[in-house]
């Protein structure tokens, strides 16, 4: 029986590169000359941005999305935060999308079933299985989803025949 996963998974090393071409940039340009900023990834897999002033770090937030989608990381996959404010320093935290929440794994197995595709579709735990007869009606699966405005980046693998 046919079967593929979907996931919502981003490659920490992709995260870790595109973090050091963002800082390596920020230290180059001029307008960041002589200001202390910086990016840090850290221990929950999350990218603190800090620097002066808040326009700093918003503009900081830009550079580092276009260096993210550059090496093919969703710009849905991060979650900026509010700029906190403290003393002579404005930080940011962006969370780093990983794994299908509850709530939203709910709404894509109501949206398979929606579509009235003879496919059953399972949570497991983080990921989804869509399980199907046929190889085409996967695929409608597939389409359908990349169709679907979902605030989340899918993937769709280990898929079997």
């Amino acid at each position: 029986m046919p079967s593929f996963d979907i996931v919502s998974e981003v490659d920490m090393h992709e995260i870790s590169n595109a973090v050091d071409q963002a800082n390596r940039e920020v230290g180059t340009r001029f307008d960041f000359k002589g200001v202390d900023a910086s990016y840090t990834v850290n221990e929950q897999s999350n990218v603190v941005i800090s620097a002066e002033v808040d326009f700093q770090v918003r503009q900081m937030l830009d550079i580092l999305q276009t260096k993210m989608i550059k090496r093919g990381i969703e710009a849905k996959a991060l979650k900026e935060s509010d700029v906190v404010i403290t003393g002579q320093r404005a930080t940011m935290e962006v969370k780093i999308q990983q794994g299908i929440d509850q709530d939203i794994a709910r709404k894509i197995v109501k949206m398979v079933k929606e579509t009235k595709i003879k496919v059953q579709t399972a949570i497991q735990g983080d990921k989804l299985r869509v399980n199907g007869k046929k190889r085409d009606d996967l695929q409608q699966v597939i389409a359908h989803l990349k169709d679907a405005k979902l605030d989340i980046p899918l993937q769709y693998n280990n898929f079997r025949d």
